[in-house]
């Protein structure tokens, strides 16, 4: 994590999403820029949990650990979107780990500082129960409906997930076939049937393996396949 020093940049963000009126004039001087590398973690699950982030630049991966130790893909996150309000409003630490995709901007207050102004400021509390709403009505869609899909399509759904971002178009990530056995996991299925809907994949020329990673080699074909994206609906 890196903290880029530009006001004007962060009020570029509040205007682009409409902002500007949602945080108090006192907090406006105490945002913060921050940038994440790809593959880099933004939070961990049970990790204390002390500032709100939000999303304005990038895809974020949004996971969780079992009880039986079993990691499963939760969704992935595009602007407009928040990490740690949840936690901020339970007093709690957080609930998932949330990565990196591709390279991300975040504006960042502290859990402090909310308490502080949140409650004589109405627009920020709406805003902050308008997102908490909709994470947990399409995280109630997401975790009932995405086991349910066959894997191919789940694993089309990830790899276009992982291998494409709207917010910048000139990243193309690829899959590390070092990390398959995570990946099997993240979707819920074992890594001899994964490997095995990557070769019936690759023979239908949707994706090709290189050098240790995967890469998307017709990405219409593989969105036709994953119809609406699972995981970014």
């Amino acid at each position: 994590m890196k903290e880029i020093m530009d006001s004007g940049r962060i009020e570029a963000y509040l205007r682009e999403y409409q902002l500007a009126e949602t945080f108090p004039k006192p907090l406006l001087t105490h945002l913060r820029l921050y940038h994440f590398e790809q593959g880099e973690l933004i939070c961990s699950k049970g990790d204390p949990a002390a500032v709100l982030y939000v999303l304005v630049k990038g895809k974020v991966k949004v996971f969780t650990t079992s009880a039986e130790g079993k990691t499963i893909i939760l969704c992935f996150r595009t602007p407009l979107d928040l990490i740690g309000d949840v936690e901020y409003v339970q007093d709690a630490e957080y609930l998932n780990t949330v990565e990196a995709v591709s390279p991300v901007l975040m504006i960042g207050i502290s859990y402090r500082l909310l308490r502080k102004h949140a409650s004589i400021h109405p627009p920020l509390l709406q805003f902050l129960l308008k997102m908490i709403t909709h994470k947990f009505y399409t995280k109630s869609i997401s975790m009932s409906f995405s086991l349910l899909y066959p894997v191919e399509v789940r694993l089309a759904s990830y790899l276009l997930s992982v291998s494409y971002d709207k917010s910048d178009e000139e990243f193309r990530g690829e899959l590390s076939t070092y990390k398959l056995t995570d990946v099997a996991n993240l979707i819920g299925t074992s890594y001899r049937h994964l490997n095995r809907i990557i070769r019936k994949l690759s023979s239908e020329q949707l994706i090709e393996r290189r050098r240790g990673s995967i890469v998307v080699i017709d990405r219409e074909k593989l969105s036709e396949l994953a119809g609406s994206n699972i995981y970014e609906k």
